[in-house]
């Protein structure tokens, strides 16, 4: 058969062999049993004692938004215009509830600046509820306290005693609870027994963590989620994840009636504001209407009047109308003047002082609510924030439309005013004829009756701002659900742990693999051989795990044994035909040493033996003889001695083994200086006729071909050559020396032996050496277990 037949195919197809590729990571499936296992007994770990995250939440109605109007609770005094529908942004509350300050007021009210914790085996473990003891601040330096980033330690020796510790562990001191300690960095602070504290707490180790308000705000400001429910929607959820739920449900609680107190606040404000203003309105008024009581008192005692003529009711009864447009008017002409100079203080204004202007009414409710807007936001917002911003531009604005308002409105009524008193004069004409007496009893009488008007006004005002003052103390916020937690944690959450730990220990088997293949350059299978190579590949011999230096007899069924059989078989489809008496000459070589050359001579010239024929085995590698080593048998003269020495017979050198009887073995020799030269001369060519004449296979064990040129010189010798080639130990690029060798016909009828291959990585080829009877006991002597499992 000619060569040709054994050249492998080029395949041009590029597609990917599915199977192959996952025969490849299939054969480990030991690798991800074990990765899943170990994988999973991690995240039980991890869950085991990793700190569990409860979420709780809380839901409030902002009252009096833009699309709330006016709150029932304030709906009763709405005829009064003491509240109004205010128009509050839903997103500037979020920036309210969320802001440094009201949040610093949560933690001084909790002291969540301060942690308690208690050691367990292996983690530590927060006491929320029931702590039996708690840390006490006694001197004033609270901001000191707000500023300090220490850890204390505290030993419980018992009921009455603890000891104390630093954050090293180190004794400082022993001290009773409720006793004052001094320390120098902490200042003067107790220790303080519980409600918590039982027979348990005792020898237990508590630590004290206390840590700056700043940083425990800017972790609550990131923690705290505040949104809508819907977009137009005015109802907010609030919601907080700790390691302890109580605690996020307190701090949520806490934070809502912060949230209600400061709105509170703010609306008093305005209402104290107003109360101020009239009061001091009524105190002034008060002293002029006292004045003008004295002189009617004193005019009627010294004129002795005590009732009006009846020839003046006439003209009364008609300056009447006109007395009242005056006193009206004068009456809003005050109070616009002085609601004007109380603009220029950029101050809450009082409200619904009762001008004929609805819009100027209107306007002052709009600026105060700006004002409380803008005070509001200056907690918590920077001067930049633009809601911030645009609230100061919108009051800017106000203001002085407002006091443009204001302006006219002064002017206007002082024309009225002016006209008014003109009209007034002109009845005076008319009534001239009244006696002077009485005339300059009018004058007085008509200042009383302005004066006691206004101060009636403002008493009326004073009883409506009290009873604003108490409606105002209404909640900003209605709570919809207080703050509720659930027991089961939302981190970490267990199917998901589970389940990333099961894709990693997937994940970290198939990556190792694919780099470990991505970086081998070792030959390792056929198909590594037939995709870099077109020389004819005549077969693999598998790993023997026998420490047998002969595998093949005639009772061996191992598969290494049946490899050797089968490349027997091949050897005769590739041997040219010579006829019947002349004999075969196979030389057997590699790329370099230790690639199992010589154990293929040994054992392919066993095999060849036990079928009837008559071998011999020479050593022709005079460079390093491995025949004889290999054998562990004594040195003896061999073909070196045969060609430096006349007298030394060919007969004389040959010997054999209790192993294989049959077989005749010719060794090296001795190593000589020059083994090329000794190559070169004639009588290499007598040693192979009279080797032909006597035997039915020659097999030539020759050196490396990397190496040396020494199976060069003698190729011309042989009938076939077996190129070695050791799985997981030849470099793929090393396979461009046969491949040259063999497309140059410097070494002829040239064919491939791949020794030492792994049958589990058969890559879809697959092997079928053993035909059921398996590898034999002997195989798996003395293997380690770990490797018999992951093998």
């Amino acid at each position: 058969m000619n060569n040709e037949q054994y050249s492998p195919q080029i395949d041009n197809n590029d597609t990917i062999n599915i199977r192959a590729e996952l025969e490849k990571y299939l054969i480990h499936w030991k690798w991800f049993a074990l990765g899943i296992l170990i994988a999973i007994i991690g995240a039980y770990l991890y869950l085991r004692y990793s700190t569990p995250a409860y979420s709780a939440s809380t839901t409030i109605l902002i009252k009096n938004d833009k699309q709330g109007g006016i709150s029932d609770e304030l709906a009763a005094f709405e005829d009064l215009g003491i509240v109004g529908g205010s128009s509050k942004n839903i997103d500037n509350e979020i920036e309210i509830i969320k802001s440094r300050k009201l949040i610093n007021d949560v933690i001084q009210k909790l002291d969540l600046n301060i942690k308690y914790l208690t050691e367990g085996r292996i983690k530590e473990s927060e006491i929320y509820e029931n702590k039996p003891i708690t840390f006490v601040k006694i001197d004033s330096t609270s901001k000191r306290l707000n500023e300090l980033d220490t850890i204390i330690n505290i030993e419980i020796l018992s009921a009455e005693k603890f000891r104390l510790k630093n954050s090293e562990g180190n004794t400082i001191s022993e001290n009773l609870f409720n006793q004052l300690i001094n320390d120098t960095s902490l200042g003067n602070f107790k220790i303080v027994k519980n409600q918590g504290f039982d027979k348990e707490s005792t020898n237990k180790n508590i630590k004290i963590l206390i840590k700056p308000v700043d940083k425990i705000i800017d972790g609550y400001q990131k923690g705290i989620n505040i949104s809508p429910i819907s977009k137009k929607s005015s109802v907010l959820r609030l919601s907080l994840q700790s390691s302890v739920k109580e605690k996020a449900e307190n701090i949520l609680d806490e934070l809502v009636r912060q949230y209600n107190l400061d709105a509170i606040n703010d609306k008093k404000e305005v209402s104290e504001k107003t109360n101020d203003f009239i009061a001091n309105r009524l105190s002034n008024i008060a002293k002029e209407l006292g004045k003008l009581d004295d002189n009617v008192e004193t005019f009627k005692d010294k004129n002795n009047i005590t009732d009006i003529e009846s020839e003046a009711q006439l003209v009364l009864q008609t300056n009447t109308e006109n007395r009242k447009k005056l006193i009206e008017a004068t009456t809003e002409l005050s109070l616009a003047k002085s609601l004007n100079k109380e603009l220029d203080n950029d101050d809450y204004l009082p409200a619904n002082l009762g001008l004929s202007d609805g819009n100027i009414a209107t306007s002052i409710n709009e600026y105060n609510q700006l004002l409380a807007q803008q005070k509001r936001l200056e907690k918590s917002a920077g001067a930049k924030n633009t809601i911030l911003i645009d609230i100061q531009e919108n009051l800017s604005s106000l203001k002085s439309s407002l006091k443009r308002s204001l302006e006219n409105t002064v002017h206007s009524l002082q024309i009225k005013v002016n006209s008014l008193q003109r009209e007034a004069n002109r009845f005076n004409s008319k009534i001239s004829s009244i006696p002077t007496k009485e005339r300059e009893f009018l004058d007085i009488a008509r200042q009383q009756e302005i004066i006691a008007g206004l101060y009636s006004y403002l008493l009326k005002k004073k009883e409506e701002t009290a009873i604003s003052l108490t409606a105002t103390a209404v909640p900003n916020a209605k709570i919809i659900d207080k703050a509720y937690g659930s027991d089961i944690p939302v981190s970490p959450k267990r199917k998901i742990i589970y389940l990333a730990a099961l894709l990693l220990g997937l994940i970290i088997p198939f990556v190792f693999i694919y780099l470990r293949d991505l970086l081998d350059t070792k030959v390792h299978t056929r198909k590594d051989i037939k995709d870099l190579t077109s020389i004819p590949f005549l077969g693999d011999i598998p790993h023997s795990e026998t420490k047998e230096k002969i595998v093949i007899n005639t009772n061996a069924r191992s598969s290494t044994a049946e490899a050797f059989r089968l490349i027997r078989t091949n050897l005769d489809f590739m041997l040219p035909n010579k006829g019947e008496k002349q004999a075969k000459t196979i030389f057997i070589t590699s790329t370099t040493s230790g690639e199992g050359k010589s154990f293929t001579s040994i054992n392919l010239a066993a095999s060849l033996s036990l079928s009837g024929k008559k071998v011999v085995l020479v050593g022709m590698d005079l460079r390093a003889p491995k025949i004889i080593e290999y054998l562990e048998i004594p040195e003896r003269k061999g073909i070196t001695n045969l060609i430096t020495n006349d007298s030394i017979t060919l007969d004389s050198l040959k010997f054999s083994i209790d192993e294989i009887p049959n077989l005749d073995i010719i060794s090296s020799g001795a190593i000589p200086p020059n083994p090329a030269e000794l190559l070169m001369t004639n009588k290499i060519g007598d040693i192979f006729t009279e080797l032909e004449s006597q035997y039915d296979y020659v097999i030539i064990d020759t050196a490396p071909v990397n190496l040396v040129t020494d199976t060069l010189l003698i190729a011309k010798y042989a009938d076939i050559v077996l190129y070695v080639a050791r799985a997981n130990y030849l470099d793929k690029r090393m396979l461009m020396i046969p491949e040259t060798l063999y497309k140059d016909k410097k070494l002829p009828k040239l064919a491939i032996i791949l020794n030492d291959t792994d049958l589990k990585r058969g890559y879809g080829y697959g092997y079928g050496y053993g035909y059921g009877y398996g590898y034999g006991v002997a195989e798996d002597d003395g293997k380690p277990w770990y490797k018999k499992i992951f093998s």
